[in-house]
């Protein structure tokens, strides 16, 4: 009878304009904060770079060959980078400077031997899963992040002597020995070694900064160390701005990791964009809901002061107006949660076909994103019906 009382006078137009408009903002609120969160993980986990990380080096002219231009970094053209507005950080890549040989140890796998290149960077700009990466002297096992190309290559050998090719899984289960040395042959030492990861990204046998030290200290024969490749850590969403600056200091990096970041970045904007209006969508509908809340309290005005005046609680008018609307609320939510999830089917199955493999799990994001709207809401709901109402008492 009470709710009879109080809703009667209801202009429906504005109400079903205010529900249709939070419908399509929560929709797509929830829909742009999942997908800016699994893109923003895209590539994650597949590579030992950290995100938004590239390794970059001076591109090679004819000038260069001739050494009328330098191929390495010095200290202010890295701090010169690093100053950038966009760039989160500059790390040097340290290779080393004596003579490193690889080798297999392992009476289960045929013996290989090759010269390789070795190279270090800075832990912060490593996503390793493993607990294993450190080395200190004295230590009998060095751990090693090993280039995909030289498993293909290593594969490829042992294809050769007719021996069965080798998994990832198996490969860091074989034994390996590096072999240092001076260059002028008078100090060798020989180091067990174990792969802990693969990667894509880099060239060279990745191995711990503490360990890359100790061979340039005891090995080296003092020359000057030059870096000619160094990682940069840029801004989410500004990977354009990196592409520039690589352009403009002559500088390049291996394709994959520049389409990742393009990629990244252009879908990340666009997100974004659509996180904006979806914002800007939701609270203006919910300010439309909380005025004509307002407005259907000042039409029901001389009823509420009527209920009032016969012995009616505040609190109990108050909750029929609040319960109504977080009601109506929950309505909005729940369609465009369902919504959400029609969209993510077609979009999940959209991004795989074009490449894109992205986590389809639910974001807590995005799930976050509903319930703080909803709570905002409610928090609005109550303290406008509070208002109202006291007003006529």
């Amino acid at each position: 009878m009470l709710r009879k009382l109080l809703f009667r006078n209801q202009d429906r137009k504005q109400l079903i304009i205010a529900v249709i408009g939070a419908f399509m903002g929560i929709t797509f609120l929830i829909t742009s904060i999942h997908y800016l969160i699994r893109v923003s993980e895209f590539g994650e986990g597949e590579e030992i770079l950290g995100p938004n990380t590239i390794i970059v080096q001076k591109e090679v002219s004819n000038s260069s060959v001739l050494n009328i231009t330098r191929t390495d970094f010095s200290k202010s053209e890295i701090e010169k980078i690093k100053s950038e507005p966009f760039i989160l950080d500059v790390k040097p890549v340290v290779a080393n400077n004596f003579a490193v040989s690889f080798q297999t140890d392992d009476e289960l796998v045929p013996y290989f031997r090759s010269d390789v290149f070795i190279q270090t960077v800075d832990e912060e700009f490593l996503d390793i899963k493993t607990t294993n990466w450190g080395w200190k002297e004295g230590d009998t096992l060095v751990p090693i992040i090993m280039p995909r190309d030289f498993l293909v290559m290593l594969n490829t050998f042992m294809s050769a002597k007719g021996i069965p090719q080798v998994s990832d899984d198996l490969a860091m289960d074989i034994n390996f020995k590096f072999t240092l040395e001076s260059k002028d042959k008078s100090k060798k030492e020989w180091v067990n070694a174990k792969i802990v990861g693969f990667t894509n990204a880099v060239a060279a046998i990745l191995v711990p900064e503490t360990f890359m030290t100790y061979g340039n200290d005891k090995f080296s024969d003092g020359s000057e160390q030059k870096i000619t490749q160094i990682m940069i850590s840029g801004k989410e969403s500004e990977f354009g701005l990196v592409e520039e600056l690589l352009e403009k200091r002559g500088l390049e990096s291996k394709d994959s990791q520049m389409v990742i970041g393009r990629l990244k970045s252009m879908i990340g904007t666009l997100f974004l964009v659509v996180l904006g209006i979806s914002v800007i969508a939701v609270f203006v509908s919910g300010l439309v809901l909380i005025q004509y809340l307002q407005l259907l309290m000042s039409k029901n005005a001389y009823e509420v002061r009527t209920l009032l005046r016969i012995g009616y609680h505040p609190n109990d008018i108050i909750r029929k107006f609040f319960i109504y609307f977080i009601r109506i609320f929950g309505v909005v939510a729940g369609l465009g949660l369902l919504m959400f999830f029609t969209f993510k089917y077609f979009l999940d199955d959209m991004f795989e076909s074009g490449g894109l493999y992205i986590e389809t799990g639910i974001t807590i994001g995005s799930i976050g994103s509903l319930v703080l709207a909803y709570l905002l809401f409610i928090l609005a709901s109550y303290l406008t019906a509070k208002k109202g109402i006291f007003k006529e008492y």
